[in-house]
């Protein structure tokens, strides 16, 4: 039986950082209130001109490097992205540009703060049917371009940069399940509205649209789909919350990881959380936090893993990996 492994991972964060210091000076904020109610210290921002493609091209060589993988070795490449760099060509056809790959298939997926995770799950039914062989899969974002900078209940909330994975057919068990959904009928609580006549566009990146967000509406939700999405990943692999060795979740708000912490009944110890340093960076979060958590020793070969997130749409989803 083939199965789907996660052979390498890789991110990048644009250089600027702007803390919650620097908010206090553009918006009525403070530190402690952001702190308090999100976990969030600083964030990473892309400069004037940085694509969303530029911060997902070094992540995606980096993940590359990590499987000991070329390029040219890539068979199937999929960015998840809410801010693409285009309406088209797709960001994964621009990418693949930029690494010099040729012919194999490339398309964006856009889901959102669960992007990733979609991403991760058609990736693995390309190789599991054996479509692909080695797939570079990406969750990469500039939603900075997208925030309404006078809005204080959003604008400390989102940040940019990239993360990947090279996921190669494999004899071993890696990814044990999937689980992938979404509702439309909750469209309105987060989503993307055009600039009103009291915006300053100026302040708007783009000026043609910025995120709007019901959050107190959202935090339930979230909290309760993560809940049940949890128990449905467990229970379809027949496993137990004792086995789950780290919580790898989307990086919206430390309160929401609590909550999913004590779901599993898991200790904070055994959740990744960059989301103090990282912000929310949607579809890019759970890939960041993954290689952060790789790359300082913490997971480890063999572990077992839980992805989670949660967006827009809604969407939700869910992984169950075997490192």
């Amino acid at each position: 039986m083939i199965h789907a492994r996660i052979t390498g991972t890789g991110s990048y964060l644009p250089e600027r950082i702007l803390t919650n210091q620097d908010l206090e000076k553009m918006v009525e904020t403070s530190d402690t209130w952001i702190r308090e109610r999100t976990g969030i210290e600083q964030r990473h921002i892309a400069e004037k001109g940085q694509l969303t493609s530029d911060l997902a091209e070094p992540a995606a060589r980096r993940a590359l490097e990590a499987a000991g993988k070329i390029p040219s070795d890539v068979d199937l490449l999929i960015v998840a992205t809410t801010t693409p760099d285009r309406v088209f060509p797709s960001t994964a056809c621009l990418l693949q540009q930029k690494l010099g790959i040729h012919g194999s298939p490339a398309f964006d997926i856009q889901a959102v703060c669960t992007g990733f995770v979609y991403a991760l799950s058609v990736a693995e039914k390309f190789i599991k049917t054996g479509a692909a062989r080695c797939a570079l899969v990406i969750g990469a974002e500039t939603l900075s371009r997208i925030v309404n900078w006078q809005d204080r209940g959003t604008c400390v909330l989102f940040a940019d940069g990239a993360g990947a994975v090279v996921l190669e057919a494999s004899e071993e068990p890696g990814i044990i399940s999937t689980h992938i959904h979404a509702d439309g009928a909750y469209e309105s609580l987060l989503t993307t509205v055009k600039p009103g006549p009291d915006v300053d566009l100026d302040k708007l990146a783009d000026g043609t649209a910025f995120i709007e967000m019901r959050g107190n509406e959202v935090f339930k939700i979230a909290v309760n789909t993560l809940g049940r999405i949890v128990d449905e990943t467990v229970d379809a692999a027949g496993m137990t919350y004792a086995d789950i060795d780290w919580l790898v979740p989307h990086q919206a708000n430390i309160r929401i990881i609590q909550a999913t912490s004590r779901k599993l009944d898991l200790p904070m110890e055994r959740v990744v959380v960059t989301v103090n340093k990282h912000g929310n960076t949607s579809a890019a979060s759970v890939p960041l936090a993954l290689d952060t958590a790789v790359r300082d020793g913490r997971i480890k070969r063999g572990d077992t893993i839980l992805l989670e997130a949660f967006g827009g749409g809604f969407t939700w989803g869910s992984a169950l990996i075997r490192f």
